[in-house]
């Protein structure tokens, strides 16, 4: 018997998007960083990261010069980066250095030392272009932004204004760690009045900002992990966690009061961060009080990302950053990568008079991710799928997603592996939802599974199918000619969303 030839699917639909590697170095104050990126279609994934506390900006208030056991560290790491990126074959290198090198007497000897040694092009950016860079990567990584980013390094802080996917001029401030706190402890009310001082010449900015203020930086990073302790917070992951004003005054009151040994404790907190975590607390919280900022929320991306997106600004014109980084994740386990945009279109007409969750855009554009990440489990153990689907959701690093979001897709896919099986009452995805929130988790994770048993995850076949809903009913029209493509199986998973739904099954 000849076989049949399968028709080709769509043009879209088979070939993956381009993908290649890219390279950032970042010269700090504190640090110096190399981070190897993948870019898949426009989606960025932090595959390489390596960093070393060289401490360039040690004691360069006084001297106005590099630290030299700083230099030395600094060339060590660059030479190990350089041939680190030499083994991989990244061609792609951005290496750029900020406050310590461009305050510093000795920066261009350094630079031009570093470019010799290692064979890097070393750009030094000023205060205002390293604003913009780091703001342009918060912009990567949340989509449509309304507010001011605030980059705290080493010896500088830079606000920058948000809005959409624009940002404005950015303002730098001598207020880093290095710049104001030095090595060892100080006078608070020293801090403060440095801090306020320094804030009166970013009023252009702060006088004019939108509601969030997105914190970027290890020092915030920092503070971060210590908010989550103290709220005993159940997702341990910094990109978009956010806090209200008075949350992080108890934090920032929290750590004024604590040694540094106590602050090196707490998970998240390095013994490097201890000894400066207090006055990022109070630069925090003066900020909030400067900018009249309703919430906080902490990027993940800043700087180095924003050195990507700059070089090919097409990664953060278009497109939405959850959905980008959903199709990227899932394309390679998913037998048709194309099934998840038609699954979302499938199911949407089942949801239209459901209760809002996050707002009507938002709950569409959840949904739209959850189809996406239908096939997440396809190359996992069926005896674990509903467990290792749920976990990767929940820890995936994806931009654009609030905490309570990621929590609903989480538990969304667990539905769509388990069924109505119950997550367990630890699960943080769970205690991340209220119970509207859960019911209408499963109700999107149990659309997933009917869709996906109906069609084989085919995006062809699943247009012999169309949900409707009435008041009543769900009903399941099914094309004349494709009955044989009902089965027992797919009936039931019908009938079960239908009764999540408070509705009765109907087959056309």
């Amino acid at each position: 018997m000849t076989p049949v030839p399968a028709s080709a699917p769509p043009e879209s639909l088979a070939e993956a998007p381009a993908r290649r590697d890219v390279a950032v170095i970042d010269i700090g104050s504190n640090s110096v960083r190399l981070v190897q990126f993948r870019i898949e279609g426009r989606a960025l994934w932090p595959v390489f990261n390596e960093k070393t506390m060289a401490g360039l900006g040690r004691d360069a208030r006084e001297t106005g010069r590099l630290n030299p056991e700083g230099v030395e560290s600094a060339m060590r790491a660059l030479k190990r980066f350089a041939r680190l990126l030499d083994a991989k074959h990244v061609g792609e290198r951005h290496a750029v250095a900020t406050a310590a090198v461009r305050d510093s007497e000795d920066g261009p000897d350094f630079v031009a030392r570093a470019e010799r040694e290692t064979g890097l092009d070393i750009e030094v950016l000023s205060g205002e272009e390293e604003g913009r860079r780091s703001a342009i990567g918060v912009i990567g990584g949340v989509g449509d932004a309304d507010g001011v980013a605030g980059d705290l390094g080493g010896s500088s802080l830079e606000l920058t204004p948000l809005s959409g996917r624009r940002a404005g001029a950015a303002v730098s401030l001598p207020l880093g760690p290095l710049a104001v706190h030095g090595e060892g402890p100080g006078d608070p009310k020293a801090y403060k009045a440095a801090i306020d001082a320094g804030l009166e010449r970013a009023a252009p900015v702060l006088d004019r900002a939108g509601p969030v203020f997105y914190a970027v930086g290890g020092a915030w990073r920092a503070f971060a992990h210590l908010a989550m302790a103290l709220d005993d917070y159940p997702l341990i992951l910094l990109h978009q966690y956010a806090l209200r004003p008075e949350q992080v005054a108890r934090a920032a009151d929290f750590a004024a009061t604590q040694s540094e040994a106590s602050l090196a404790s707490i998970p998240g907190v390095s013994s490097k961060r201890a000894p400066t975590l207090p006055y990022a607390a109070l630069l925090l919280k003066r900020l909030i009080r400067h900018g009249g900022f309703e919430r906080v929320v902490f990027s993940a991306n800043g700087l180095r990302e924003g050195v990507v997106y700059a070089a090919d600004s097409s990664l953060v014109a278009d497109g939405d950053p959850l959905l980008d980084a959903a199709e990227a994740l899932v394309r390679n386990a998913s037998p048709e990568p194309g099934f998840g945009p038609a699954l979302a279109a499938w199911i949407a007409r089942a949801f239209e008079a459901e209760p809002e969750v996050f707002g009507r855009a938002r709950d569409a554009l959840v949904r739209a991710a959850a189809a996406r990440l239908t096939d997440i489990g396809a190359r996992m153990h069926p005896d674990h799928r509903a467990e290792l689907a749920t976990t990767q959701t929940l820890y995936a690093p994806f931009g654009g997603v609030s905490h309570g979001e990621r929590a609903f897709l989480a538990l969304a896919m667990h539905h769509r592996y388990a069924g109505r099986k119950p997550r367990e009452e630890t699960c943080p995805s769970r205690r991340l939802l209220d119970d509207a929130g859960e019911e209408a988790a499963m109700r999107v994770g149990l659309a997933l599974r009917l869709g996906a048993a109906l069609s084989g995850r085919s995006a062809g076949l699943l247009e012999a199918f169309r949900l409707e809903r009435t008041e009543a009913e769900l009903v399941l029209r099914v094309e004349p000619g494709r009955e044989e493509l009902v089965v027992e199986r797919a009936l039931q998973r019908f009938e079960q969303f239908a009764d999540a739904m408070g509705l009765t099954p109907r087959v056309i």
